[in-house]
């Protein structure tokens, strides 16, 4: 993920930051440089995949060979469908899913970037077992790319008038990234319907780190970029990151930049990060995500969700991991007692780098803690 006439290292929240890295979302603002130049990391989100919708429609010769392998791999990978699965409207705008199996229900959430089709490897799987439900978070993947102001708490909101209007039985929460801070979230809004939590390669950050980062981040924004740039140069900077981040060549770059192993790194998975930014209204929430939520997350912190939970959580870490390294899995850890912690040879999305290991890891777990206890009722809300 990558850029670099772009936007300082300043720029970067800590939103997917450990103590010893710190993390950039789809773009930096520039540094001054002799030329100006665009570094391959600038559009990678550190915690997702690529910029908001980032992408451009895939060919039609590259969706033909796409449905032709889901083809010959049968029910092992979730067929791709440019047009989607079902839809749940919400709020107004149209949210894309996937359900798949019956059983205690899974609820599956991609990371900053990606979509329900990042799950190609482990609903399939997980659905032999469990009712697997997977869910485009609103303004990426298939879903609507609404015009409004983007939240870390609109997720968790979405999220948990899904489970409540479309699970309707208790669940469990597994997240990547992004996803993974928006499932704590969501168990400690909803304690009575999450029965456990699984977070690969999770967002967040604990309060220290944010605070600090803070400090230190302020001084620069307020220096060098809030006071020179204007929205109309911020749009400028920013349509052309868009434009340069959603090529092929560029998501392709880019996931091979945060994957260990690349094999996985197939047409499919670049046009399904691709699609969704050909949607009228993608290159406006870009904008939105990189000018008001990536600078605006320092209050959400992993100890505030964290001393909040009372379900079991499961820590599924990819410790190749070139932005959230095995540190902070385990700091979470001994934070958070009610834990176990499985190490994979995977980078930052291990359940589509090494999905077998992700989905016996996570099996083991459930079959364990989640499913051998009965479900305790629960009253939701109408």
């Amino acid at each position: 993920m990558s850029a670099s006439c772009a936007l300082t290292p300043s720029v970067r929240t800590e939103l997917f930051s450990s103590s010893s890295k710190r993390s950039i979302f789809p773009a930096q603002i520039c540094r001054p440089r002799n030329k100006c130049e665009i570094s391959r990391r600038g559009f990678a989100i550190r915690g997702g995949i690529v910029a908001s919708g980032v992408s451009v429609m895939g060919t039609s010769s590259a969706s033909q060979s796409v449905q032709e392998l889901d083809d010959s791999l049968g029910s092992e990978r979730l067929a791709f469908k440019p047009e989607g699965y079902n839809f749940w409207e919400w709020r107004g705008h149209k949210i894309h899913y996937v359900v798949q199996g019956e059983g205690l229900p899974l609820v599956l959430i991609h990371g900053f970037g990606a979509s329900v089709f990042h799950w190609r490897y482990n609903i399939p799987q997980l659905a032999k077992k469990y009712k697997v439900y997977a869910l485009d978070l609103l303004g990426f993947g298939w879903s609507d790319k609404a015009l409004i102001e983007y939240d870390a708490m609109v997720w968790t909101d979405q999220v948990i008038d899904f489970m409540k209007e479309i699970v309707k039985e208790p669940a469990v929460v597994v997240g990547n990234s992004l996803g993974g801070f928006t499932a704590l979230s969501v168990a400690v809004g909803l304690p009575e319907q999450v029965t456990g939590v699984a977070l690969l390669n999770s967002a967040g950050q604990f309060a220290a780190e944010s605070r600090k980062g803070e400090e230190a981040d302020e001084t620069v924004i307020t220096k060098f970029i809030v006071k020179p740039l204007k929205e109309i140069f911020q749009r400028v900077v920013l349509g052309f990151l868009f434009w340069q981040a959603k090529q092929p060549s560029r998501i392709e770059s880019v996931l091979k930049s945060v994957y260990v192993d690349s094999t996985n790194v197939d047409d499919y998975l670049v046009e399904s990060i691709s699609k969704p930014a050909t949607d009228p209204n993608a290159g406006e929430v870009y904008y939105r995500l990189m000018t008001r939520f990536l600078t605006n997350q320092s209050r959400y912190t992993l100890d505030s969700v964290l001393s909040k939970m009372t379900c079991p959580l499961l820590l599924l870490w990819g410790d190749l991991d070139p932005w959230v390294g095995p540190a902070k899995a385990e700091k979470i850890k001994a934070f958070y007692s009610n834990s176990s912690l499985v190490h994979l040879q995977a980078g930052h999305c291990p359940h589509d780098e090494v999905p077998e290991a992700v989905n016996k890891a996570l099996l083991d777990w459930l079959s364990i803690n989640v499913a051998s206890k009965p479900a305790s009722p629960i009253a939701l809300e109408t």
